[in-house]
C-alpha cells in the first residue's frame, strides 16, 4: 500500500483521503484453469498464509470466499521482533505483508483458494512489487502450512508455468515461515471499514468485483 509514515497514519485514523497512484492489478485479472491436483478434504478447520502486495486487498477478497471462515493481516517470513507496519515497510526484515486465511475445506479447498490467488489477487509475474508498492515487503509469495498443500501449490505453479497465461514468468515463491504475526488493528478488515478509501477504490475493489465475476459459486457478499 501507498506507505503510510507516522503522521500519515493518523491522519489515516482521522479519516483523512490520500491520493494513491492508479494500480494495473483490475487489467490484470486471469481465469486461472481449474488446479489438477486437489487433495481430499481433511473434514478438519485448515489454515494457508498468502502473501501478494499490500495485505489490504488480500484479505478483502478472501473475506468474500464462501468456505473462508476467518482472516488476519500480518507479517510472515521474518522474525517477530520486527513484526511491525514501521519497521517491515522498510523492507530489510524479511517479511511480507501477509494474510491468514482460515478456510473449511469441506466448502472450499487449498486449490480453490489458489486458483483464486492466482486469478485475482495477486500478479504472479511481479518481483518484489503488486501494483503501486514497491519492496520484498510486498512480494507474491504462499507459505505453505502442510506437506499436502505445499504439494499443491508447487503441482499448480507447475501447471499455471506449462499453461503460458501470463505474458511474463511466475515469480511467486514457496517460502518457510517462522510464525505469523497479526498486524495493528487499523490494518484489519481495512477494505471492510473504509470501501471508500481512494487506494482501496483504485486498487482492491476491482479485485473484489474480479472474484464476483469469474467466481460466483466461490464469492458471497
Amino acid at each position: 500500500m501507498a506507505r503510510l509514515a507516522p503522521f500519515a497514519a493518523a491522519a489515516l485514523m482521522a479519516g483523512a483521503a490520500l491520493f494513491v497512484a492508479p494500480s494495473l492489478a483490475a487489467e490484470g485479472v486471469v481465469n486461472a484453469p481449474r488446479p489438477a491436483l486437489i487433495e481430499p478434504a481433511s473434514g478438519h478447520i485448515e489454515t494457508a498464509i498468502f502473501a501478494g502486495g499490500c495485505f489490504w486487498g488480500v484479505q478483502g477478497v478472501f473475506a468474500h470466499v464462501k468456505g473462508v471462515t476467518a482472516t488476519t493481516a500480518g507479517y510472515a517470513g521474518g522474525k517477530p521482533a520486527t513484526a511491525d507496519y514501521e519497521t517491515v515497510s522498510g523492507g530489510q526484515t524479511g517479511h511480507a505483508e501477509s494474510v491468514k486465511v482460515v478456510f473449511d475445506p469441506t466448502r472450499v479447498n487449498y486449490a480453490d483458494l489458489l486458483r483464486i490467488y492466482f486469478s485475482v489477487v495477486a500478479d504472479p509475474t511481479e518481483v518484489d512489487r503488486q501494483g503501486p508498492d514497491e519492496g520484498p515487503q510486498y512480494r507474491s509469495a504462499l507459505f505453505p502450512q502442510s506437506p499436502a498443500q505445499a504439494k499443491v501449490a508447487r503441482a499448480y505453479i507447475a501447471q499455471l508455468g506449462a499453461a503460458h497465461i501470463y505474458a511474463r514468468p511466475i515469480a511467486t515463491r514457496l517460502e518457510q515461515a517462522p510464525g505469523f504475526y497479526p498486524a495493528e488493528a487499523y490494518h484489519q478488515n481495512f477494505m471492510a471499514h473504509n470501501p471508500d478509501y481512494p487506494y482501496i477504490v483504485i486498487n482492491d475493489r476491482p479485485k473484489v468485483e474480479a472474484l464476483r465475476r469469474l467466481f460466483p459459486q466461490s464469492y458471497h457478499a
